[in-house]
């Protein structure tokens, strides 16, 4: 028997401290009340006649309520289906459909928004004092959570995550970042992404997890010095704006930080090492592996080693990683030699719901998962990573890593960020483009000269666009296909 939620019950008995902190309504929470406010809406959810195995897919905005529904359905055996709240009618009716989902957890605001059953979470400060609801028998193999992919390649797809790849992610996480119950985390990362399993683990921990319902820098600065935070969870842009600025008072407190969801550039880590002197806890995972419930981190002991600021480190506990022929997953390369990063441990994914096609093409019949993510290793086995497969670019036959490039061009002193992507041509099939945005001075011709001297002439982007900011998801995750829909000729 294994649910995941029953870390609750153990805190619970033996611990007598708030664990979670809302600065945005001041609510706070111990292991217990948090226990009892996860049973109240897992009856609930039972009353609306939600069973072992059932779909619920949640649509609330940040908030604790969003962490106390996916703990109540996971309770109950059930599987969740966590959504953007910024997600479209359209985008979520595919994911119901898709999902076959049973209800929608949402709140008064959004409850018709398209045509499922609701349930609205009301007054859960009311349930602190309920009765202890009995766990679920699960097993590790049990699903609880359908985690629908961004879609970067047609329609979202639904990655089967089970109990025991959340066991082995929170377990990972925890360790990697030696939680403590004297920690303080802070947590930017949204609801609807699996980066939320660094606050669970943090949670399991029983450390104190301060709950951001949306990221501003300067609310973030100021909780980090009020709160005395130790653990601060980021993302590249986050870490380049601190370059930017000097925080150092208000992140004193801070013994690492937690970076993922894209590339972090050699010469913003490397800025923000020098400026801060705090470690950056470089993980590389994904959806289908809950972050580093299978993957690679730099770890703060890694940086005696780590001074090139380029590794995403080495496996975590029970994982196994390769780099692959991206047209032979079957043939191993050697060091040093790009290919398809695969995976393999108990972090994986079941494969995707309702799409078996799929989860043949990216599950070898021994259990290596095939990220689409292209990268090599070192002789002492750290990875790292060029690009992503699909989003690399070819030119008359020539391979083009968008982010080797980036990282050249980004050293460029009047570039505050840039993107590079391909746009159709018809003699050379594809060609390299850039989309940039300026410190304070647009200089495109300066930077056609700096990429002629700093990269191989195929190398050199062929058009530089100027552009405000970059798109991102959430405010973070490059979105390339939307810089080639927006540059379509």
């Amino acid at each position: 028997m294994l649910n995941i939620t029953t870390f609750l019950d153990a805190n619970s008995k033996r611990l007598d401290k708030n664990v979670l902190y809302n600065p945005t309504n001041g609510e706070k929470y111990n292991s217990g009340e948090i226990l009892s406010i996860v049973s109240e809406i897992g009856r609930n959810l039972k009353e609306l006649g939600i069973n072992k195995g059932d779909r619920v897919l949640v649509y609330l905005k940040n908030s604790e309520e969003y962490l106390f529904s996916l703990f109540a359905i996971w309770r109950i055996g059930a599987v969740a289906i966590p959504t953007n709240r910024v997600f479209t009618p359209h985008e979520l009716e595919y994911i119901v459909n898709d999902s076959k989902a049973k209800l929608m957890i949402t709140d008064d605001k959004a409850k018709d928004i398209i045509d499922i059953d609701t349930y609205v979470p009301k007054d859960i400060l009311n349930y602190k004092d309920c009765e202890i609801l009995e766990s679920e028998n699960t097993d590790w193999d049990d699903l609880c959570q359908l985690q629908y992919t961004s879609g970067t390649t047609g329609q979202p797809k639904g990655a089967m995550l089970t109990h025991g790849n959340y066991f082995t992610a929170i377990h990972n996480e925890c360790d990697v970042l030696t939680l403590k119950q004297d920690d303080v985390f802070l947590g930017i990362y949204p609801m609807a992404h699996v980066g939320l399993s660094w606050a669970i683990a943090a949670l399991r921990s029983a450390a104190y997890y301060i709950l951001m319902e949306q990221f501003e820098i300067n609310e973030y600065l100021a909780l980090c010095e009020s709160e005395k935070v130790s653990v601060l969870t980021g993302m590249p842009p986050v870490i380049h704006t601190l370059t930017t600025m000097d925080a150092r008072n208000q992140l004193k407190t801070v013994r690492e930080i937690v970076s993922g969801g894209g590339p972090l550039h050699k010469k913003i880590w490397k800025d923000f090492h020098e400026t801060y002197q705090i470690p950056i806890i470089n993980a590389y995972g994904l959806s289908e592996t809950i972050v580093i419930g299978t993957g690679t981190v730099i770890r703060p002991e890694d940086y005696r080693e780590a001074d090139r600021f380029e590794s995403v480190g080495h496996p975590v506990c029970f994982s196994e990683v390769k780099i692959v022929d991206e047209n032979d997953p079957e043939k191993t390369l050697p060091k040093y030699e790009q290919g398809e990063i695969a995976l393999r441990g108990p972090a994986i994914a079941k494969g995707y719901w309702g799409n078996e096609e799929k989860t043949k093409s990216t599950l070898t019949p021994t259990g290596w998962f095939l990220t689409g993510d292209v990268g090599y290793l070192d002789d002492d086995n750290r990875l790292f990573i060029t690009d992503r497969k699909k989003d690399m670019i070819v030119m008359s036959g020539w391979k083009i890593y968008p982010t080797e490039v980036e990282e050249v061009l980004i050293k460029y002193p009047e570039v505050k960020e840039i993107a590079i992507f391909s746009i159709s041509d018809r003699h050379r099939g594809e060609i390299p483009v850039a989309a940039v945005v300026w410190e304070e001075n647009e200089d495109i011709e300066g930077l056609f000269e700096y990429a002629r001297e700093n990269l191989s002439r195929y190398k050199v982007p062929r058009k530089i666009y100027t552009l405000d900011e970059l798109p991102r998801v959430n405010g973070w995750k490059l979105l390339r296909r939307e810089l080639r829909r927006i540059y379509k000729e």
